[in-house]
């Protein structure tokens, strides 16, 4: 486990984040406040705890092509993109936020992943041009918000995207950024955020078989027309000839409920009760200001799309993420 403790806990209210967001603020003492302030593009998101990998080099994004789910070779400085590391089996073993400022490729990924992740690349360099370092010891990464006016530092790199904006912030700049910008939101906010938005993290919607059509990853991380990646053949055999083994659903959940499900817990029908088969698994539960206590799941494919489902033993009807 990570000893990484962010000096943004020293702030007024802070209280530490649990699991894989150990090391920043959970919260700064009002969850919903945060969260409507992040919907209204105010504020910032402390993420890091993040790893932050860089690939230098003047064949890095034609080396990267050859690597990632995501065609790259044309990736022009200031696009956002977002793309896999799959097994040769074609199942997740990394996710990656990219940008390229013109000369070194940018990237961040989940806390603990930068050193399998370098080791990997390190890997496959052969003969290419390529320098491969782990960054996360110098540069820390901090969201902002869709419509923030909070301008980026001078020589800061950002990844904006249509939900926000991600800055990597030297280290030494991250309490002096936090007094400057002010309303801190916490992690947990933001994880409401990407549930409602349907949108699948490394290692909460993830197991060690999970394949990019299960999640609807085929929409923002695999390009479908190109080949030349390790998995790829897993991902064109299960998209040209056959459907996922198991679906993401969004899961609104019944807000009489005193407790949330957790990640992990069993989802049945509701018919068959909290003694019935198990036919998927909560993978993110969250508390939305607007939408009230929310969840996304990981089903069955063949799970009724109509069906009302029990995440634990919270009653919860299903929105489709992923088509059956």
């Amino acid at each position: 486990m990570s000893s990484y403790a962010s000096p943004l806990l020293s702030l007024p209210g802070a209280v530490p984040a649990e699991g894989p967001d150990a090391g920043v603020a959970a919260h700064y003492g009002d969850l919903f406040r945060e969260q409507r302030s992040l919907a209204k593009g105010e504020g910032f998101v402390d993420l890091s705890h993040r790893d932050v990998v860089t690939v230098a080099g003047p064949e890095r994004l034609s080396w990267l092509h050859l690597l990632i789910t995501q065609h790259v070779t044309e990736l022009q400085p200031g696009h956002a993109t977002e793309a896999l590391i799959l097994s040769a089996k074609g199942h997740i073993e990394h996710a990656l936020y990219l940008v390229d400022d013109g000369g070194t490729t940018w990237l961040h990924t989940e806390p603990g992943q930068a050193a399998a992740l370098v080791a990997y690349l390190e890997s496959m360099k052969f003969f290419y041009r390529v320098e491969v370092a782990d960054r996360t010891a110098e540069f820390a990464v901090v969201w902002l918000p869709a419509g923030s006016i909070v301008e980026t530092p001078a020589g800061v790199v950002a990844r904006e995207t249509p939900r926000g904006r991600d800055l990597f912030l030297p280290r030494a700049e991250l309490a002096a950024f936090a007094e400057r910008v002010g309303s801190p939101a916490g992690a947990l906010a933001l994880e409401a955020l990407r549930v409602e938005a349907h949108r699948p993290r490394l290692g909460r919607e993830t197991d060690h078989r999970t394949i990019p059509h299960e999640l609807g990853w085929l929409e923002t991380a695999v390009h479908l027309h190109k080949g030349c990646y390790r998995g790829q053949e897993t991902v064109a055999r299960v998209q040209n000839l056959g459907r996922p083994p198991r679906r993401l659903v969004f899961l609104h959940l019944d807000g009489s409920e005193v407790t949330i499900p957790e990640h992990g817990d069993p989802v049945r029908l509701a018919a068959d009760g909290p003694e019935g088969r198990q036919l998927g698994i909560v993978t993110t539960s969250a508390r939305h200001h607007e939408l009230g206590p929310i969840a996304l799941a990981l089903v069955k494919r063949n799970v009724p799309a109509d069906a009302e489902l029990l995440a634990g033993t919270t009653p919860a009807a299903q929105e489709i993420v992923v088509e059956p």
